[in-house]
């Protein structure tokens, strides 16, 4: 198992308030990938990205280190999104520089025997296996509601006004709902994690014909950043990616 994350600012973007993180453990294997995409005014979505992301990776992390915890995997990863939610939403009224923050979060979980992915938000997550890439997430924004109720069409989903509206978020109410994803996982193939800094700027046949043409992960990573970053790079950009 091999993961590699990279983040940049953008060009236009005075901040940048995507957090990503990538650990792997050795005995028992496993590997986590998170992204978050924060959301405030100030300082307050990079705090909101960098909470979300440590309590996470965090919670996560210490249940499938701890081989006498039996909780299934499903309920580990809903209880660390929920206490994520919670650390942000109290921060938020805590603090009124914080106050309204927010979060996208998309992770991934792999083990020897189980994948999961987790999302809120329209941080999205895709299989790459062979010559085919496939969106795993399903964004929750305004937009992806208007495709699904057949309104607006995928491409012009692309370009709408309203594109970056969200309708989930982590840490702007008491509570949140997540979706999770057990996508099956096959060795050599490759999980892609990214802020929408990147898949607003680059289409998925893109993002394959990217990833494919470089066998290093790092090179992968710093080539779609690279291809974001040619198109004006109007938001923070960050990808992470995990091979099994």
């Amino acid at each position: 198992m091999k993961g590699y994350a990279i983040t940049d600012i953008g060009k236009v973007r005075s901040e940048n308030q995507d957090s990503v993180r990538y650990t792997e453990n050795v005995s028992p294997a496993f590997g986590i990938l998170a992204v978050c995409d924060g959301m405030g005014g100030a300082k307050a979505g990079s705090i909101a990205s960098a909470t979300a992301l440590d309590i996470f990776v965090g919670r996560v992390s210490a249940h499938l280190a701890n081989r006498r915890d039996k909780t299934k995997l499903d309920n580990a990863v809903l209880e660390a999104v929920d206490e994520a939610n919670a650390v942000v939403y109290e921060h938020s009224l805590a603090d009124l520089a914080c106050e309204g923050m927010g979060t996208t979060l998309v992770a991934a979980l792999v083990t020897a025997k189980s994948c999961r992915v987790v999302n809120v938000g329209d941080s999205r997550a895709y299989l790459i296996s062979g010559d085919t890439i496939t969106q795993v997430t399903r964004d929750h924004s305004f937009v992806e509601d208007l495709v699904e109720r057949g309104i607006i069409s995928r491409a012009d989903a692309r370009t709408h006004p309203r594109k970056n509206i969200i309708t989930r978020a982590v840490g702007v109410e008491p509570m949140v709902e997540c979706d999770v994803f057990a996508p099956k996982l096959k060795k050599n193939d490759l999980l892609l994690l990214c802020s929408d800094g990147l898949t607003n700027a680059v289409a998925d046949e893109e993002l394959l014909e990217t990833v494919s043409q470089c066998k290093d992960l790092e090179k992968a990573a710093q080539a779609l950043l690279d291809l974001a970053l040619q198109r004006g790079a109007p938001d923070n950009v960050t990808v992470g990616l995990l091979r099994k």
